[in-house]
């Protein structure tokens, strides 16, 4: 059964204007996301936002485990990518050779829709742009080892589904925080990763027609 969100629809949702990105995103964000300014610029990175088109011809969307050993969010589903490396001829670039290196999907099968604005990482000190690229075959993923535990995916239209979002409590850092999450195959995607799936969630409310939103929510 094809899916009910299709490129054209994606598409649409990454060239809105005056799309209002912070109301989007802050549906998914702790409370309180408590940070300390810092005098530093941030580290520019990027991460890739990945589409494909399964056997049954619906979008999923692709999310990697990162190993527990690494030194930044480890543990942690996220997207594929990374900060720029100075070789990095744009954050685009950097996205697109982060998902070889991670997932081992290269640029050549990757066909890039769009971007979204930058997120500020206060954890990290990271500003990340996304771009959302597209698999244009049905990807075999390769995962290094040394970075990724697992890679798994979603269907894009689950993105819309209520029940699909949760939340909870945490202490984090010392913080009783109230931690909005999306329920992915028992995976609990937050953070960064599901602050940037909610302004995606967003845009895509906004240009699909009124019957596909009644069938998916």
């Amino acid at each position: 059964m094809a899916g009910l969100i299709n490129l054209a629809h994606v598409r649409q949702a990454l060239e809105l204007r005056d799309f209002d990105s912070a109301r989007a995103r802050k549906r998914m964000s702790p409370v309180p996301r408590g940070w300390k300014k810092r005098e530093s610029a941030p580290t520019q990175a990027a991460v890739m936002v990945l589409l494909y088109r399964d056997s049954e011809e619906r979008l999923r969307v692709v999310l990697t485990l990162r190993h527990a050993g690494l030194r930044g969010h480890s543990g942690q589903v996220s997207f594929p990518g990374g900060r720029q490396d100075p070789q990095d001829r744009s954050l685009t670039d950097t996205a697109m050779r982060e998902t070889g290196e991670e997932i081992g999907i290269c640029r050549e099968g990757i066909r890039v829709l769009g971007g979204m604005p930058r997120l500020y990482i206060p954890t990290s000190h990271h500003d990340v742009y996304p771009t959302v690229g597209y698999c244009e075959t049905l990807p075999h993923f390769r995962a290094n080892p040394q970075e990724v535990a697992e890679v798994f995916s979603f269907a894009l239209d689950d993105l819309l589904d209520p029940r699909f979002s949760r939340e909870e409590r945490r202490m984090i850092r010392g913080y009783d925080v109230w931690v909005p999450y999306y329920d992915v195959g028992g995976h609990k995607v937050w953070g960064a990763t599901a602050i940037l799936l909610s302004e995606l969630e967003e845009r895509l409310r906004k240009v699909l027609p009124q019957r596909v939103l009644l069938e998916l929510g």
